[in-house]
């Protein structure tokens, strides 16, 4: 049996059987120590995870500093600010399995007991709403660790016009 979901990387179609072995499926994966799983995971990215870090690396939303594939606990988070205590998460489709949701939902209590916000977006919708998912990002970071924003430069005037 063959689920459309399933498989997202690079159009590959898995079955059900097979996600439980699937390299990105963190609840499962052999023991590892967390720091060696982080290496693998930030080594193969997702093309998901590959848009999100562009928006993110860098220090690019007011110098906040993100980590890709950051270890907490049993947990590899895939993005992860320290100073705004928020994670980012990019749920491909395997996510909306019953025991995946599961999964997430005590993974969200074990990281809210550290006090650490779990932001969700979906693989299929990043690209679609890429403003919007900028956006929310940008507001929560805001509400846990405000920043100033950086302030309004005007334009330098027109060559041969004074002001």
């Amino acid at each position: 049996m063959v689920h459309p979901l399933l498989g997202e990387r690079a159009g590959v179609r898995a079955s059900v059987n097979s996600v439980l072995f699937h390299w990105r499926y963190v609840a499962i994966m052999p023991a590892m120590p967390d720091t060696n799983l982080a290496r693998v995971l930030r080594k193969k990215p997702t093309w998901a995870e590959k848009l999100v870090w562009r928006w993110l690396r860098g220090r690019r939303f007011s110098g906040y500093k993100f980590r890709r594939q950051h270890p907490v606990g049993k947990y590899s988070l895939d993005f992860f600010c320290e100073e705004a205590r928020l994670a980012i998460e990019l749920d491909g489709g395997q996510h909306g399995f019953p025991e995946q949701r599961k999964h997430d939902a005590e993974r969200e209590k074990f990281l809210a007991s550290l006090g650490i916000k779990v932001l969700r977006f979906w693989n299929s919708r990043l690209r679609r709403e890429a403003q919007v998912n900028r956006d929310t990002i940008f507001r929560e970071l805001q509400a846990r660790a405000p920043r100033p924003l950086p302030p309004y430069t005007e334009p330098l005037p027109a060559q041969g016009k004074k002001s």
